[in-house]
């Protein structure tokens, strides 16, 4: 099955993109074990949902998939999808590219003792160790706006690859400023209603406050150093202070529009690497098509079993995108399926009935004559569009009638 997969869709499987997804349920689905609430990718904690593990190739072709209760860690998923690839595809020369959802160290070890290799994102706070380079001269434009360098780890059993953005850096920069804006609005309205307030305030109580304000704008908590302290002369007895933390806008504007790359494999170039990574966008590429074009969310359904349907269903459509996708660019069609499957739901099959005067009538079953555009599709296609589907066939007065 392997090598005929191989064979169909020029298939490799010396690299696997894995990504971990969710997607809800419309309902209380209380007759499914995995619909459970956890982190949600559509933003929807007010739904149960499942999440879905999905692996590609680096083309974006679907080798497997795995359906996970809705509270199960990402992190937690990865043996059992490596197992999985391995039983069905072998394990020698493979390479995995994840998230840094997913690259824990554990798992970073279990693919080495594996002797398997790795390209993985990492936390933001990793850039901590490389700061000095960072500064220094060196990096490498890979495309335009991108730029990479090449860094040995403390250890020497690993590479990491330094990479900045300025579309991330712009990214990055209008993200802090939004969120330390919510925060100093904030904290005003928490100073004032200390001012105003008629009785006593308890100091824990709007410690509270503050730690639930920094965690909805986690990405800026730290541009600020809050006390709260008591203040005698005050109805509330306390007061809120604030101040700007400079190390830390100074560490946010240093490292905006970077991340960091880590790596296992040995003799590659930054460029080869990064690219590598960047191919992880064909395992998100698969999540946005099935949620969307293929309506993997929300499930409607209740039952377990009618849950697995519907996302095996969604796999094998994606499989069907992919092909269709592969079939356009080797026609010189642009990467779209979406715009060929509009066209063609314009073309009709109906049943044309013509009676006889021996009683009977003869059923047609004709296709509608496609316009300019979509001949042209069909001819790029190399396919062929029939008048008619299957062969005439007689109906009876009897059956006519009914």
């Amino acid at each position: 099955m392997t090598e005929r997969f191989a064979t169909l869709f020029d298939a490799s499987y010396d690299m696997i993109l894995y990504d971990v997804t969710s997607t809800y349920f419309e309902g209380e689905a209380k007759a499914n074990p995995q619909a459970q609430r956890g982190h949600s990718r559509d933003k929807r904690y007010d739904c149960k949902q499942v999440c879905i593990a999905l692996a590609v190739t680096k083309d974006g072709l679907p080798l497997g998939y795995e359906v996970f209760p809705g509270n199960r860690n990402d992190v937690t998923t990865l043996e059992e999808i490596v197992e999985g690839m391995e039983r069905k595809h072998g394990k020698v020369g493979r390479i995995w590219v994840v998230d840094r959802g997913i690259g824990s160290e554990d798992n970073l070890e279990y693919l080495r003792e594996r002797d398997s290799h790795y390209v993985v994102g990492t936390s933001k706070s990793g850039l901590k160790q490389f700061e000095r380079h960072l500064l220094e001269a060196g990096w490498t434009e890979v495309e335009k706006g991108v730029e990479v360098k090449l860094c040995p780890g403390p250890d020497g059993s690993e590479t990491f690859v330094l990479c900045r953005s300025g579309a991330r850096q712009i990214k990055e920069k209008a993200m802090h400023e939004r969120f330390a804006t919510r925060i100093q609005k904030a904290l005003e309205k928490l100073k004032g209603r200390l001012e105003r307030a008629r009785k006593k305030e308890a100091p824990g109580r709007v410690e509270r406050q503050i730690g639930r304000l920094l965690g909805q704008n986690a990405h800026a908590a730290g541009a600020f150093d809050i006390v709260v302290e008591p203040d005698p002369d005050r109805p509330s007895g306390l007061r809120v202070r604030w101040s700007r933390n400079s190390e830390w806008d100074e560490w946010a504007t240093l490292t905006e529009g970077h991340y960091l790359l880590r790596t296992n494999l040995v003799g590659c170039t930054p460029q080869e690497l990064w690219r590598m990574y960047i191919q992880l966008t064909q395992a998100e590429s698969a999540f946005r098509a099935q949620k969307s074009e293929l309506s993997l969310r929300p499930i409607w359904h209740q039952w377990e079993h009618r849950v697995q349907a519907h996302i095996l269903f969604s796999f094998l459509a994606y499989a069907m995108w992919k092909t269709l996708e592969q079939w356009m660019a080797r026609s010189g069609l642009g990467h779209g399926p979406r715009t060929i499957l509009e066209e063609f739901a314009r073309i009709k099959a109906m049943d044309v009935i013509l009676p006889t005067s021996s009683g009977r009538s003869l059923q047609l079953r004709c296709i509608t004559t496609p316009d300019e555009a979509q001949r042209i599709l069909w001819q790029r296609l190399g396919l062929q569009l029939p008048k008619r589907l299957g062969e005439p066939r007689w109906l009876e007065i009897l059956e006519r009638k009914m």
